[in-house]
């Protein structure tokens, strides 16, 4: 026993560890996908405005002549022909004009200063013509820039370079970038909290389950035992005096059928709650008149009521039709009426009443017989499960009508409540739809 529950503990433990990888897995991938979604978002924000201007101030260049942009002189005069500064061109973009020997042609536009600091040993990079790229100069200061072929032949340019800094654009991705990362890392630690939390949440059902199983296993176990062990000690004990009559073994005999059908009953109400489990069991439902139903299936408990000296009593009021597993059904009365009559004593009365309550049938079986506590009221549906094993077990019970009970009203998309009577007995209350 002691092994055992090492056993099932370690399994409980290695599953729940399981549950809870693949949830911080799980958790991890989530925040990783988001975290790249939102800062690549942000990137493409951050950068659409630069390649707006780039992309617009090239389309300028391609559309207008080398000599619209060039610096007019001081004394000219001119007020029609368009002037480099008088375009509204963002002052962060720097337009670089390259020869065919990779030589700048507008040192001077761009700033003999700024040349010779930054541009000197710096070499366009043709590979990416006509798309724009990041790029470092002096490994230092980050740029976009777009590079493309100039379309004007009356000149020495080659290929025109439109240069726009980022530096403010790179330091709010840098802060971005290193806030996602500990955004990310808190929250996969905090996940880690979730993911055991969730884990043994996960595992509560199935631990419930197992200890189920284990317990319907271990009492059908016993409640076979015992009719197979009661039949194989008298049939052994026959054995002993082959040569006895069957008269003088009749007690013998009778015990052992009467376990065998006891045996019979408990393997049919197994398999009835196993399939129900699983679902295999179908209804048939067909149109019953509800109260001919009912009177037809109490006939012969009545009779067997006056024959322990028991008042058994009808009180029908569903003259009305209702769509049923008629076989079920009579099931489910079956299970109500054999409890009733079987924990009532001489002079109790048994009733059956029928009556239409929320647009649903009700069937209501009440006795005045020994009752149930009411302490136990929410486990006598339980399988197995019964109040006096003792006196159960001499009147034949083992504690599975009440469960299958359960299931066919379950099935019918029905209720079943139990109520202790106010004076003695016990109330079963049973809705089903029409």
């Amino acid at each position: 026993m002691f092994k055992n529950k090492i056993f099932k503990n370690k399994i409980f433990r290695k599953q729940q560890l399981k549950f809870m990888v693949l949830n911080l897995i799980s958790f991890t991938v989530i925040f990783t996908i988001f975290g790249l979604i939102v800062f690549s978002q942000v990137q493409n924000t951050l950068f659409s405005k630069t390649d707006e201007e780039l992309l617009m101030v090239k389309e300028r260049i391609n559309d207008h002549s080398p000599n619209d942009f060039k610096t007019p002189p001081p004394n000219d005069d001119s007020e029609n022909v368009p002037r480099q500064n008088d375009w509204p061109k963002n002052p962060r973009i720097i337009v670089i004009k390259w020869d065919k020997n990779d030589n700048i042609v507008n040192q001077n536009e761009i700033g003999t200063s700024f040349y010779e600091d930054y541009l000197e040993d710096y070499t366009p990079d043709k590979t990416n013509l006509d798309t724009i790229t990041n790029t470092n100069v002096n490994n230092l200061y980050p740029f976009r820039y777009i590079l493309f072929e100039d379309t004007h032949d009356d000149d020495e340019v080659v290929y025109t370079q439109l240069m726009i800094n980022i530096d403010a654009e790179q330091n709010i991705l840098n802060n971005f970038s290193k806030l996602i990362i500990l955004c990310s890392s808190i929250f996969i630690l905090l996940s880690i909290s979730a993911s055991y939390y969730l884990s043994k949440k996960m595992m509560k059902p199935i631990i419930h389950s197992w200890n189920k199983q284990a317990e319907f296993v271990e009492n059908a176990s016993h409640e076979l035992r015992t009719p197979l062990t009661i039949i194989q000690n008298k049939l052994e004990l026959m054995l002993t005096t082959p040569h006895e009559k069957i008269a003088n073994k009749f007690e013998n005999i009778a015990l052992s059928l009467s376990e065998t059908r006891r045996l019979s009953k408990l393997t049919t109400d197994l398999l009835t709650l196993a399939r129900a489990d699983s679902s295999e069991t179908q209804l048939e439902k067909k149109s019953i008149h509800v109260d001919s139903f009912v009177k037809s299936v109490c006939s012969p408990y009545i009779e067997i009521a006056e024959s322990q000296d028991k008042h058994f009593w009808l009180k029908l009021n569903s003259d009305i039709m209702m769509n049923a597993d008629e076989t079920r059904l009579h099931q489910l009365l079956v299970i109500l009426l054999d409890n009733a009559l079987k924990y009532t004593g001489e002079h109790d009365s048994i009733g059956v009443k029928t009556y239409e309550e929320d647009h649903k049938v009700v069937f209501e079986i009440s006795d005045t017989g020994i009752g149930i506590k009411k302490e136990n009221i929410p486990y006598i549906f339980d399988r197995f499960y019964r109040e006096d094993r003792a006196r159960t077990r001499e009147s034949g019970g083992i504690g599975l009508g009440l469960s299958i009970a359960q299931w066919i009203v379950s099935a019918h998309s029905g209720s079943i409540k139990v109520s202790v009577n106010e004076n003695k007995g016990t109330t079963f209350k049973v809705k089903l739809p029409k």
